[in-house]
């Protein structure tokens, strides 16, 4: 039965199937997958088209293509796929108020995971607890840009989840974007937020860190 495909760029469309039937399969890593030829049959496109899907499979190494053996299911390269959200998140123009919500989407996502680090190694809260107390004891601004950036970064790197290293881009566009506000922020009231957002994961207090980090984040829409 044939899988045919009726809409332009063929190619995205092509690599959406390919990762469906790896997923429908049950596919592991060094399984074999359908020729191009195959494939192109089964999809009703050229096999072109399906050459440029798996090229932009084997980029992420969803797919591994070798002479003499194929297509094959490869092993997903995480750092490439941060380093791409990172420059997709870094390039686009997104509206401010998708930012302040998407960091507090991630950001209290982020929470539970530092909560627990925190309660396995004592040296994470020291950490941020550390950065917190230089932003405290800097009067220049840009410094203390790059510190307040530090800190929240220090949150997703606490986190131990490595594909989130690619939303240090978000932040960075975040930064720069709601650079006015930081210039006329409360940056005492900032460290405070800080602390108190540190202090509650120590003490397992999740949703009041969540609660602060929410707070903390929404101050920026005055700069909307």
């Amino acid at each position: 039965m044939s899988d045919r495909i009726a809409t332009p760029r063929l190619s995205e469309m092509v690599a959406d199937r390919i990762k469906k039937l790896i997923i429908e399969d049950r596919l592991r890593p060094g399984d074999r997958l359908p020729t191009e030829l195959n494939l192109a049959s089964r999809f009703g496109v050229s096999r072109i088209s399906v050459r440029e899907a798996t090229r932009a499979l084997g980029f992420f190494g969803i797919l591994d293509a070798k002479p003499g053996r194929g297509l094959t299911v490869g092993h997903v390269d995480m750092s490439r796929i941060s380093t791409y959200l990172g420059f997709q998140l870094a390039t686009s123009d997104y509206p401010r108020m998708e930012l302040i919500e998407s960091r507090i989407v991630i950001e209290t996502g982020v929470l539970s995971y530092v909560m627990q680090r925190m309660k396995d190694d004592p040296e994470v809260y020291e950490n941020l607890n550390r950065i917190n107390s230089q932003l405290g004891s800097t009067d220049l601004i840009e410094e203390r840009i790059a510190i307040d950036s530090q800190f929240h970064q220090g949150l997703f790197a606490a986190s131990r989840l490595g594909p989130l290293k690619s939303f240090n881009d978000l932040l960075q566009i975040f930064f720069n974007q709601f650079r006015g506000t930081f210039n006329k922020g409360d940056w005492a009231a900032g460290v405070k937020s800080h602390q108190k957002i540190i202090d509650s994961l120590r003490g397992g207090k999740l949703e009041a860190a969540c609660k602060e980090v929410r707070k903390h984040i929404e101050y920026h829409r005055k700069g909307l």
